[in-house]
């Protein structure tokens, strides 16, 4: 099977000839460590762009054995950026506090083609590769541009601010997705997280109200297979999110969410992307990396689908050592039929 057969068979809860490896996201701090690039300047300020040329991207799939090309477009948010160490980005206050500063959202012409010629070099390029389209349908942009604390007043006090900036963002989501879905990606990948370790941002009926009625939105336009991104845990709108026809799930954090329990509960109907610790890529031994990537595969794998990624994006501060071990043991012990 080429790289993109084995995605599509795993997003269709389908036996691959292996489980896929992907990553949503690899910082390019540890890309230089990877591949011995010189480090250029921060690029915390710009996640909401792609960060690898096309070139990049493929060097970085060699290196690590993925089966994926990642390309980032996101509407930007309109708050503080502040770098962190290795080129890690800490979001700080918001900017949008009133109806007034509304006026200060500019967001990019979603049906300029200039806009999209980059992504069409791309994808030319893409080989045999699955391509994802990582982009956010706007709930975490939304609070991210008001600040979370001030996003959480209003939903009580001033839900229409919340409302009317939910929509300039879902607006351009909406137009971007059809775009994305037409020029020929694989995999349509939103990030927008909705929820700590202990449970969602806020309540399902906050959900139901707000949040539900503009994914439908956007799932109109989706016509390639659906994954979505979210931190912690979202148990209390699983249903919902399988109702929009979702096809998987990523990162199932651990800690968060229990993804042998998923397996056993939605793995005929959900792939699940996941969910190799940080802390673990950060911290451990190869070897216990190795074991624990040998145990998700003989736990979640059997059956397909199953995709191996790292608990959200391969961080700065993951060692690279652990990041080969992460690789090494898909290729070890992924291959169809499970024996581990």
């Amino acid at each position: 099977m080429t790289s993109r057969e084995r995605v599509l068979a795993a997003l269709r809860c389908e036996q691959p000839d292996r489980v896929p490896y992907c990553e949503l996201n690899v910082d390019r701090a540890i890309a230089c460590q990877l591949l011995g690039w010189e480090r250029p300047p921060d690029h915390a300020h710009i996640i909401e762009e792609q960060w690898y040329s096309a070139e990049e991207c493929i060097a970085l799939a060699e290196c690590l054995r993925l089966d994926n090309l990642g390309y980032t477009l996101r509407a930007p948010t309109f708050t503080e950026k502040v770098p962190g160490k290795d080129g890690r980005l800490f979001y700080g206050d918001g900017h949008i506090l009133t109806h007034g500063d509304l006026a200060l959202v500019a967001l990019p012409d979603p049906y300029d083609d200039a806009l999209y010629e980059d992504i069409e070099s791309f994808l030319r390029q893409k080989g045999d590769y699955a391509t994802w389209f990582v982009t956010r349908v706007g709930i975490f942009s939304t609070m991210l541009s008001m600040g979370i604390e001030h996003f959480s007043i209003c939903l009580y006090e001033d839900r229409d601010l919340v409302e009317r900036l939910l929509d300039l963002y879902v607006d351009w989501a909406v137009a971007v997705a059809e775009r994305a879905c037409a020029m020929g990606f694989d995999v349509y990948v939103s990030t927008d997280d909705m929820a700590f370790k202990t449970g969602p941002y806020f309540s399902p009926a906050v959900f139901h109200e707000m949040v539900l009625p503009r994914y439908q939105r956007i799932a109109e336009k989706i016509t390639i297979p659906w994954v979505i991104h979210t931190d912690g845990n979202v148990m209390p709108y699983l249903d919902d999110l399988l109702g929009l026809g979702i096809c998987g799930m990523h990162p199932m954090e651990k800690g968060a969410m229990d993804i042998r329990a998923m397996k056993r509960s939605h793995g005929d109907r959900l792939c699940l992307l996941g969910n190799i610790d940080l802390n673990l890529l950060g911290l451990a031994t190869p070897e216990e990396v190795d074991e624990e990537v040998r145990g998700l595969i003989r736990d979640v794998g059997p059956g397909g689908g199953y995709i191996v990624t790292s608990g959200n994006s391969v961080a700065a501060y993951c060692l690279p050592e652990n990041v080969r071990a992460m690789s090494n043991a898909v290729q070890k012990y992924g291959t169809y039929p499970i024996a581990v």
